[in-house]
This record gives structure tokens, C-alpha cells and sequence, in this order.
């Protein structure tokens, strides 16, 4: 199958229009109608939410918009970055390309920030169908979070041995946990993360590329086989929030932990990147930027 072929039936079974994956004209007008939602029941038919409690999972999908631009009153540009946060729960995802366009869509358009502010959310909330949280921050204010999780432990440095590039939930191997006098098993938790996790986007073919981080409570794996299946993506072709949410169902049904989340950090792509965040529990995602953003 050509990579066009694989395109094409990845497009139609999200319901996309074909011309996504296609070179299009940028628009610099304000234009909402280039929004393409998709909706994540389409995404989410081979998850075997049944094992999950509640059949669910919790969590957001964070979006950054690094080349935010607009005309004020009086036609001076504005530039911003954005942060857009996506209820997992949502009844739809965005996708990102047709995200893409419609940010740009402003950069010849005159309107306030307030304004603007107002526009974003009403749109993208119209998009997924729940409310989307915004905040846009001038550059001259903005921080950039740190590039690491303490604590946490990378394994992208271990062995390989006959890498699969399929992902499988078969690659995870549980280990159990050692107890101490200052810890029970419940209460052990353990965190990992690599640098080397890449899918491929479903309507262009293009690589994604990402860290990931996993904190699992009351269970654990072999770091060797958390390496083994995160490279096992390397060749799957998916949305961002798909694959996060298969790890997070992987994780959980090999491991029946007490509690587990997460988190990838994609490297942006056309000034946009998408971070999907997935937890048992309701938290915040940690604040961090991985070192290729």
C-alpha cells in the first residue's frame, strides 16, 4: 500500500475531507468555518474502554500556538502565544492542520485581544463541543516551563532487543513491586519517560514526534519492556490523543494499578503542538515543555 493509499483510508475513517492532506492556500482573514472536528467515539472504537473504571479516563489535551498573530484597531500586528486546553471528555478532537489554518486565518484581521479572546473560545468550543480553556500570553511575558519531571526515571539509554514497530500491549511485562517499612505496595509509584516515542499523523503521513511520561501507583513494569513498547509506535499511523489514550488503556489493563497517568509532549508542528494528558484521577498536568518544543 502507498503511503497516499494509507492516507486516503485513514482519512475515510475519520470522515475527513480528502483536501486535509492535501497543499492548501493559506487564509488570512478570519475564517471559523476551517475548524474540522472529529468525533472521539470514531477515535476511540478499538479501545476496550470496558476495562477502565467507570469506562473512562480523565484528562486534557493541551494545545500551544506559538505563532499567534493579529491586527489591532489600527492595523498594527499583535504576536502571542497561545495555550488552548481540550476536555478529554469533549465530543470531539480538532484536527490539527485545520487547526493550523484557522489561527492564521487572523493574521490580516483587525479586532482587540479581548475580542479575540472571546472569538477563540467560542469557536473552538462550538468545535468540541465542551469549553475550551484559553490564555494568551504577549512573548516579553512569557516563562518557559522546565524541561524535566523530577523524579522521574529515562529509560530510552537500556537495551533493545528485537525492536517491534507494531504497538502491542503483549511488549508490557509487569514486575511486582518490593516493599519497605516506609512504604506499602499500594503507595509505590513508579515514573518513566522517554524521549523516543514518533507516530505518524493520519491525514498527511508526516512523522510526530514526542516524550512521554508514565507515573503508575500500586503497580509496575520492566523499564526495558516500557522502552520496547513505546518504540513499538514508530510506524503506527494516529492522532496524538489516540495514542495516549491506547497507552493509557495498555498500561491499565496489564497493570491494574491503583492509579495512572499519561502524558506526551509532541514536537510542534506548523506553530501548533499537542500535548494529551490522561489520569485516573482529576489533576493537573504537570507543567513542562519537552526539550524539542
Amino acid at each position: 500500500m502507498t503511503d497516499t493509499q494509507d492516507t486516503k483510508e485513514h482519512n475515510n475513517r475519520f470522515g475527513l475531507e480528502l483536501a486535509l492532506g492535501q497543499q492548501q492556500a493559506y487564509q488570512d482573514q478570519y475564517n471559523p468555518a476551517l475548524l474540522q472536528p472529529i468525533a472521539r467515539s470514531i477515535c476511540r472504537e478499538h479501545l476496550p474502554l470496558q476495562a477502565l473504571p467507570n469506562q473512562q479516563f480523565k484528562g486534557v489535551d493541551i494545545w500551544t500556538g506559538y505563532e499567534l498573530s493579529w491586527l489591532d484597531e489600527t492595523g498594527k500586528p499583535c504576536a502571542a502565544i497561545a495555550e488552548f486546553s481540550v476536555p478529554a471528555n469533549s465530543p470531539n478532537i480538532i484536527e490539527s492542520k485545520s487547526f493550523k489554518y484557522y489561527l492564521n486565518s487572523f493574521n490580516q484581521t483587525r479586532i482587540n485581544q479581548t475580542q479575540l479572546e472571546k472569538t477563540l473560545i467560542n469557536d473552538l468550543t462550538q468545535a468540541a463541543g465542551q469549553p475550551v480553556g484559553l490564555t494568551v500570553i504577549r512573548l516579553n511575558d512569557y516563562q518557559h516551563p522546565p524541561t524535566c519531571i523530577q523524579g522521574f526515571t529515562c529509560v530510552d539509554d537500556l537495551a533493545l532487543a528485537n525492536p517491534s514497530y507494531i504497538p502491542s500491549a503483549a511488549l508490557l511485562q509487569p514486575i511486582a513491586l518490593t516493599t519497605d517499612d516506609s512504604a506499602a505496595p499500594h503507595t509505590k509509584k513508579q515514573q518513566l519517560f522517554s524521549h523516543l516515542l514518533k507516530s505518524n499523523c493520519p491525514v498527511t503521513g508526516q512523522p510526530d514526534w514526542a516524550s512521554v511520561w508514565v507515573e503508575v501507583e500500586g503497580a509496575a513494569i520492566t523499564p526495558e519492556s516500557f522502552l520496547a513498547y513505546i518504540v513499538s509506535y514508530r510506524g503506527h499511523q494516529d492522532f496524538h490523543e489516540n495514542c495516549v489514550e491506547q497507552m493509557y488503556c495498555d498500561l491499565w489493563q496489564t497493570l491494574k494499578p491503583s492509579s495512572l497517568w499519561v502524558y506526551a509532549r509532541y514536537t510542534r508542528r506548523g506553530g501548533l503542538d499537542i500535548n494529551p494528558f490522561r489520569s485516573s484521577h482529576n489533576q493537573i498536568p504537570p507543567s513542562i515543555k519537552g526539550a524539542r518544543q
